[in-house]
């Protein structure tokens, strides 16, 4: 499954390229800070990002992921700080659901 959330996150990494004169590089996605000191986007720019990753995975997935809901932004390790950490917060709420992961990845 970690695949296919890997091309989704990359995705809308790709949708968010389309509209920025700096591009965010897709090679590394994994090692790609999110959000803080070291982040790669604002609060503004996290938020527009995360709502292009929940539009992947409802139409990937069929499921409502809410990537900023109280249990993502109260985690003493915070989801946004790396792809890394939103992928496994991610990972948690697709099992948490009871969901199944898709043979292959729609796009």
């Amino acid at each position: 499954m970690r695949v296919k959330l890997v091309e989704l996150v990359r995705l809308a990494f790709e949708d968010m390229n389309s509209t920025r004169a700096e591009k965010i590089p897709t090679d590394n996605i994994l090692d790609i800070s999110l959000y803080g000191e070291t982040g790669l986007f604002d609060s503004m720019h996290l938020v527009s990002f995360l709502t292009l990753l929940e539009e992947h995975l409802e139409d990937e997935f069929d499921l409502e992921i809410s990537l900023t809901s109280e249990k993502a932004v109260s985690r003493s390790v915070s989801p946004f700080s790396s792809v890394t950490n939103l992928l496994s917060f991610i990972e948690e709420e697709i099992a948490e659901l009871g969901a199944q992961a898709p043979t292959e990845i729609s796009r």
